[in-house]
Parts: C-alpha cells; sequence; structure tokens
C-alpha cells in the first residue's frame, strides 16, 4: 500500500508485539470460534481468501473446520507472525488495495473493520472491485465493519476513555477530518507503570455508502447481521456483518 494508507508495516510493527494480548482484551480472541462458524457457511469445503488476514486471528480457526484459507496482508511483520502460528493457511505479501489472483474462492473476507484502513473511497471500491474478481460466479464476500460514532466532537477532537479493568486503561484520541471521512487516532494503553502509544489512521464508511461502492463493483447486498452470532440489525447495532453476492446471482 501507498504511504497514504494507515495499514503500513511500520503500523503493524508497532502493534505486532502486543496484537495478540490486544485482541484478548478486547474480546476478539474469544469471538474468533464464532467468526468462523459464521464465515463456513459460505465456503463450507470450499476455499476462502482474506484480506488483511493480520496474524491469521480468524483464518486459522476457519482452515481447522477443513476450509482451504488463503491471504493477503501488506505487513511482512503479521504475516511472519502468521507463519509461527500455523502452517495451514498459505499468505501473502500484498496490497489487499489492488491485487489480483488467477484462484477464484467461494468466499472473500475483511473482518474487524479492516477496509477502513484504506483511507479513501477510491481505494476502499478499488478493493472490493479485486474482491468480486477473486470470486467464483457464485461466491460471497463478507465485510464487518463497525457503525460510525462521530458525536462528541469539540473542535473536531475528541477523547474516549475505551476501556478500564484491573490491569488496563485505554483511552484515544481522535481528529476528524469530515471532507475526507477519515479519523486520525492514537491509542494509550496505560498498563501496570508502562504507556504505549498506538497511532492509526481509518475512513469510516456508512453501511448504504457501502452497499453504493459495492453496486459500483457489480455486487448487491444479500444479508446484514448486526453480529457473528446472526444476531438483528437495528438502529442501535454498533457494527454489521455485510453479505454480498453478484448482482442477477
Amino acid at each position: 500500500m501507498s504511504d497514504d494508507f494507515a495499514y503500513s508495516d511500520n503500523w503493524a510493527s508497532n502493534w505486532a508485539p502486543i496484537y495478540e494480548k490486544f485482541n484478548s482484551i478486547r474480546g476478539r480472541v474469544a469471538e474468533a470460534d464464532v467468526t468462523a462458524a459464521f464465515l463456513e457457511r459460505y465456503c463450507s469445503g470450499g476455499s476462502a481468501l482474506e484480506l488483511g488476514i493480520g496474524d491469521g486471528r480468524v483464518a486459522v480457526p476457519l482452515s481447522e473446520r477443513g476450509v482451504i484459507v488463503e491471504g493477503i496482508d501488506n505487513s511482512d511483520t503479521m504475516l511472519k507472525l502468521l507463519g509461527k502460528r500455523t502452517d495451514l493457511v498459505k499468505a501473502w505479501k500484498g496490497d489487499m488495495a489492488n491485487f489480483s489472483t488467477e484462484q477464484r474462492y467461494n468466499l472473500v473476507y475483511c473482518a474487524y473493520n479492516t477496509l477502513m484502513v484504506l483511507v479513501t473511497r477510491e481505494a476502499q471500491i478499488s478493493c472490493l472491485r479485486s474482491a468480486a474478481e477473486a470470486l467464483h460466479d457464485e461466491g460471497t464476500l463478507v465485510l464487518e465493519l463497525l457503525m460510525p460514532v462521530i458525536d462528541g466532537f469539540v473542535g473536531g477532537q475528541k477523547t474516549t476513555t475505551t476501556l478500564v479493568d484491573h490491569e488496563n486503561t485505554f483511552v484515544t484520541t481522535d481528529i476528524h477530518d469530515p471532507l475526507n471521512q477519515n479519523l486520525v487516532s492514537t491509542l494509550l494503553w496505560f498498563s501496570g507503570t508502562s504507556v504505549r502509544r498506538l497511532p492509526y489512521r481509518v475512513r469510516y464508511v456508512y453501511h448504504q455508502e457501502l452497499d453504493t461502492m459495492a453496486e459500483c463493483v457489480g455486487l448487491k447486498l444479500a444479508e446484514r447481521w448486526g453480529d457473528w452470532t446472526g444476531g438483528e440489525f437495528t438502529e442501535g447495532s454498533k457494527r454489521h456483518i455485510s453479505v454480498y453476492r453478484r448482482a442477477g446471482s
């Protein structure tokens, strides 16, 4: 990816040493099996490609269910973590905003808001186009994204305490760029006497806009859920799991 994209290997180098612990604290490690069970329905006995595969949090349990899982990531650091974790998943370094593969998959998926690390609309559409081209004719694209929360900003800035427990405190500072739908953020992680500073940048996407972008690349919304357990998507949902298929299929 270009320097304009938030998810660089430099970014990953900062996150890699604490990535699994962070996901565990946020409940994402425990959720991985539920995520894999959801995804398996769309590729049982087939193949899947994960965009932004990271350390294989979802890919590994999905592969253990008999799915042939491959992945793409632009971070050498994350790919090394994946390699240490399993030899069941084939992954390669590449730009998820602009990739091509001769292989065609039953499922392409992008979890944990990873699409949002592409910080322009053009890059996000390009990613969806690459994903659509990688699907079998009857294939499925599954995306997990947070619902944007952009209230509470004063002068374009906001500071939020996102977690406090007996050992850890997470404080997030955000700067809002509404013209580009960007949030330039820093997570401050206080644990014992240590403090970690973890900057990142994302482009948030409303679900209606996501549907429009998908239509631009020949995909249509088939299902939308409020979580990986198949909970209903409502106006109070904090995220959505959106399922797309080729228009006309």
